[in-house]
C-alpha cells in the first residue's frame, strides 16, 4: 500500500526543526520556514548551519533538501501538517517557559491553513497544549516530545527510542506513521495519549537526564 504523500511545513531551522524536515523529505513534501534568511540560504545550498554529521551529510545530497522560505502565506499554504520547532526558553528564575514564539506560529498557522494538524515540537509547560486548544478554538493542536542530541539530532530521528503523540485522532496515528516509515527502523515503539501526559512525559525526561548529568 502506497503511503499518502502529506504537505509538511516545519517551522524553526534549528537541531529539532532541520533534522525533523530532513527525515521527512523522504516521505513527504516538506517546506521549512524561519526567520533567519542568511540560515536558510545556506541549507538551500546544501550547507548545514550545525554541527551534525548525519545532517551535513543529508544536506549534500540535493534530493533530501526540503524547500526553504521566508514568506509565511506560501509556507503554510496547503499544508497537512505544521511542526513547530521554535525556542522556549526557560527562564530559571520566573519559573516560566517563554511560549510566545509557539503560539505565534499557532496563530499564523489558523490564519493561513485553518484546516492544518499543528504538531508542537518544542519543549512546553504541562496543559499548554489544552489551553491553545481552547484559545484557537480547534482540537488540531498537538504535542509530540523531541529525544534528540545536540549534535546527533538527525541520527537520532532515524534511529528513535520511542514515538510519542499527544493524542488518539486518526491525524495523530498518521503523524506517528509518518515519523516511523520515514526512520531507518522497520519498529518502534509508539505511545498515543492525552496532551498533558505527553507534555509530561517530556519534562520527566529531561529532569532525569539533568539527574544523570548531576550523579
Amino acid at each position: 500500500m502506497t503511503m499518502r504523500r502529506y504537505k509538511v511545513t516545519v517551522v524553526g531551522a534549528g537541531y529539532v526543526g532541520l533534522s525533523l524536515a530532513l527525515l521527512l523529505t523522504k516521505r513527504a513534501n516538506v517546506v521549512l520556514l524561519d526567520v533567519d534568511a542568511d540560515r536558510l540560504a545556506k541549507i538551500a545550498e546544501g550547507i548545514s548551519p550545525l554541527k551534525d554529521k548525519e545532517i551535513e551529510v543529508a544536506l549534500a545530497d540535493p534530493s533530501r533538501r526540503p524547500r526553504t522560505t521566508i514568506d509565511r502565506a506560501e509556507a503554510y499554504n496547503g499544508a497537512d501538517f505544521v511542526i513547530v520547532a521554535t525556542p522556549t526558553n526557560y527562564d530559571p528564575d520566573l519559573n516560566f517557559f517563554d511560549t510566545s514564539s509557539v503560539e505565534a506560529v499557532l496563530r499564523d498557522a489558523r490564519a493561513f491553513a485553518p484546516n492544518t494538524t499543528a504538531i508542537v515540537k518544542s519543549t512546553i509547560p504541562v496543559g499548554f497544549t489544552e489551553r491553545m486548544r481552547r484559545e484557537f478554538a480547534t482540537p488540531n493542536i498537538l504535542f509530540s516530545p523531541e529525544f534528540l542530541r545536540e549534535g546527533r539530532a538527525l541520527w537520532d530521528n532515524l534511529h528513535p527510542s520511542r514515538i510519542v503523540v499527544g493524542d488518539r485522532t486518526d491525524e495523530a496515528r498518521a503523524f506517528a506513521e509518518l515519523l516511523r516509515s520515514a526512520s531507518d527502523e522497520a519498529e518502534v515503539p509508539t505511545v498515543l495519549t492525552g496532551s498533558t501526559e505527553a507534555e509530561a512525559i517530556k519534562l520527566f525526561a529531561n529532569t532525569y537526564l539533568a539527574l544523570r548529568i548531576a550523579y
